[in-house]
């Protein structure tokens, strides 16, 4: 038929580029606010520098700055869909803009022997960039409040074994302003199942296409399955390309992040190579220095609220202020961990006789509504103040600002060989487990999350995790 869009083959090449509304809006909003971000840091710049001496040149470069901006960040991948609402790839874009525009800025006065005012660069550039990066932060945040209420998330069709597409449905539950919902699943054995996890099965691996069509689904999420090979593969991707059904495979490797694993051409094969986690050297040594500056500069400042909380326990029931346990640190080192006193006297001895209550599985004790905890140190806990003390244990080398959950010698000596991973670096006063949810975590998804951490750890990831813990404790989710 004349003028259609859909090839011999079945390729509907208006679907292969047809981005989702709320997506275009989303971009829409990214482009104007990156566009006002620039205009605001030009003329800023001129406006500081120069006062009322501006000169044409520079009001020039300010309306040349916003077009440049936008160029700036669509070569650094600023706009690629693929990095909305999640993960901090979209803000490490935005500072790539920044640095590489600063930098061509400077090559290119260079080059023509242009005299530029590096006043004015020094505002313009970083200014800009700084503005933009919250401004992007706040359209982020907009753009998870929508997906809390259920908008702007994309349908996935999930396909693999029964037990990884579980995992999968409960993960993005939990962690929903990932902007994804599983809708349907395709298993390797769909005659033994109706739903998983609450989602209903369409069929076996090999109605993939058809379940795409049947729930409208906009991804297509390949967990590990040995049942899927190269070859099945590869046909899948060719069968979701004629209508521009995004497809992601889950590799075997459990929770190695990005930055550790490199695709690799090899005797015509594709490999992915796995890098070992920087677990020793000079970036540790970075970290412990970090750690420790940053403890002590805590400490003094809130040394008066010490003082403050430490009366406050004390005239509560003239028991001791501070809470010392033993705890395992790095490589299975004991250390005697404190904490400000949030229970009764003697809640190490009553702790036998509400075992039986344990709200949790696993190897944790922890109860939502444990009769120890005192007035004082119920609200210490709701606010996570109790754990401020430990400031002296970062201070001393114990622990680090992040890490995993420091275990008690009972826990660790009951580890599985696997769980002991999490012993090879410091246990942390926050960490994955502290904004993931905290008490409300079971015992295998605190474990999960320090493996993670362990296995992907990084300075970046430290900044993240604590920039993350300010918002969850003021949330005060999973803390009792």
């Amino acid at each position: 038929m004349a003028g259609s869009t859909v090839t011999r083959d079945g390729y509907d090449r208006r679907a292969a580029r047809r981005p989702s509304t709320w997506t275009k809006d989303y971009l829409r909003s990214a482009v104007l606010a990156d566009l006002g971000c620039a205009i605001v840091g030009g003329f800023v710049a001129a406006a500081v520098r120069f006062d009322d001496k501006i000169t044409g040149t520079y009001v020039a470069l300010s309306l040349a700055l916003p077009v440049l901006w936008l160029i700036a960040l669509g070569l650094a991948g600023g706009y690629d869909v693929r990095f909305i609402g999640t993960g901090s790839d979209e803000f490490r874009k935005v500072l790539n803009a920044g640095v590489s525009l600063t930098a061509a800025v400077a090559v290119f006065c260079y080059a023509i022997n242009v005299q530029l005012s590096r006043g004015y660069v020094l505002i313009a550039l970083p200014g800009t960039t700084m503005l933009d990066l919250v401004t992007r932060y706040t359209i982020r945040k907009h753009l998870h409040r929508m997906r809390r209420s259920g908008r702007c998330v994309l349908s996935v069709v999930a396909v693999g074994h029964e037990l990884a597409v579980a995992d999968l449905v409960r993960e993005l539950k939990r962690d929903w302003y990932h902007g994804l919902k599983v809708v349907g699943a395709c298993l390797a054995r769909p005659a033994e199942f109706t739903e998983v996890a609450g989602v209903p099965v369409y069929g076996g691996l090999d109605e993939v296409s058809a379940a795409v069509s049947a729930f409208r689904a906009d991804t297509v999420a390949v967990l590990s399955c040995p049942e899927i090979d190269g070859i099945r593969l590869r046909n899948l991707a060719w069968e979701l390309e004629k209508t521009g059904t995004d497809l992601c495979v889950s590799p075997s490797l459990l929770d190695v992040a990005g930055p550790r694993t490199t695709i690799r051409q090899t005797a015509g094969l594709t490999l992915l190579h796995v890098d070992h986690p920087q677990l020793t050297g000079l970036r540790l040594a970075i970290k412990d220095l970090f750690d420790r500056c940053f403890a002590a500069a805590a400490l003094l400042l809130v040394l008066p609220l010490l003082g403050l909380l430490s009366a406050m326990i004390w005239l509560h029931d003239g028991g001791p202020v501070l809470f010392t346990q033993v705890r395992v640190g790095k490589n299975g080192r004991v250390f005697k961990i404190y904490k400000f006193r949030t229970m009764v006297v003697d809640a190490e001895q009553r702790r036998a006789e509400l075992h039986v209550a344990n709200d949790t599985d696993g190897l944790l004790f922890k109860l939502r509504r444990d009769p120890r905890i005192t007035a004082v140190g119920a609200h210490l806990r709701r606010w996570s103040i109790d754990e401020l003390p430990q400031l002296v244990n970062i201070l001393l080398g114990d622990m680090s600002l992040v890490g995993p959950r420091p275990g008690l010698p009972e826990e660790a000596a009951a580890y599985a060989d696997h769980v002991r991973r999490r012993l090879v670096v410091k246990p942390g006063l926050t960490g994955l487990w502290q904004i993931s949810g905290r008490s409300d975590l079971s015992w295998e998804e605190s474990v999960r999350l320090d493996l993670r951490y362990v296995e992907n750890w990084s300075f970046a990831l430290d900044i993240l995790i604590l920039w993350k813990t300010i918002s969850a404790v003021f949330r005060r989710s999973g803390a009792y």
